[in-house]
């Protein structure tokens, strides 16, 4: 554990040292802030409507209208940042040729991936928990329900994890690191999307897009359902994508 937690803070170190990470943290905060505005004023908006008017007068809640909407919103803008954290971590070192070195020391290859990876997940938990700072608000103003919240921002964090888990294993694939942003995002917008797609298919297609795609599992989530189903999906399609990578990685060390 000493080995991957001194790979972690090189890697994090490296993060804070270059513009990648703060651009990264200031382009999803604005983005962040745009969404979470925008759904707060429609809420404020539709409330009145609804004090007013009996045609408005169904229940709305802050967690389905405000936070709801600002996950789903920021799950696309995911697609996109997420990929420039992990586009470095092999695809430099590959370039730099400080690769030799790091597959030739004594560290396992399970160290150096997991090492990486957790680097990259911190910096997300980062992202999200400078995020959760504007949801202050809403319990000091409104009377959003805490569980729903947590419920969201785990399958906010598991979404981020996948698209991670994913560019991880491009960025062990190449030294060009627009190719291990490029790849991934097409890739995580491909599963994105799967559920779109299940609409117009039919029979076991259907199941199998259905199935895989993100949406499906983020939905029940983010609509605060615990649902186990979804996250051993986010988590097995996490685990697959860095077994590639440590496969990459040992083919690498034994050549």
């Amino acid at each position: 554990m000493t080995n991957v937690w001194s790979i972690t803070k090189k890697e994090l170190g490296l993060y804070f040292r270059s513009p990648v990470g703060y651009v990264v943290f200031a382009i999803f905060l604005f983005i962040w802030g745009l969404f979470f505005m925008s759904a707060v004023n429609w809420f404020y908006e539709y409330s009145l409507q609804a004090a007013q008017n009996p045609y408005y007068s169904q229940e709305v809640t802050i967690n389905q209208y405000v936070l709801g909407s600002t996950f789903h919103n920021v799950t696309i803008f995911f697609l996109l940042l997420l990929p420039a954290l992990t586009m470095r971590l092999f695809a430099e070192e590959k370039k730099l040729g400080t690769d030799e070195l790091l597959y030739t020391s004594p560290l396992s290859v399970t160290q150096i991936v997991a090492g990486k990876y957790l680097a990259a997940l911190i910096m997300l938990l980062i992202m999200l928990g400078l995020s959760a700072i504007s949801c202050v608000f809403l319990f000091v103003y409104g009377n959003p329900e805490l569980p729903t919240l947590l419920v969201g921002y785990l399958g906010l964090f598991l979404m981020g994890a996948a698209f991670m888990a994913l560019g991880l294993f491009f960025s062990s694939l190449t030294e060009n690191q627009v190719i291990a942003v490029i790849v991934p995002m097409g890739l995580n917008l491909m599963f994105f999307i799967l559920g779109w797609i299940a609409y117009s298919a039919s029979g076991l297609r259907k199941q199998v897009f259905d199935y895989l795609s993100f949406l499906r599992h983020f939905d029940g989530l983010v609509g605060g359902a615990f649902d186990t189903r979804a996250i051993v999906y986010f988590v097995s399609f996490c685990f697959l994508w860095l077994f590639l990578t440590h496969s990459v990685i040992q083919s690498r060390r034994w050549r």
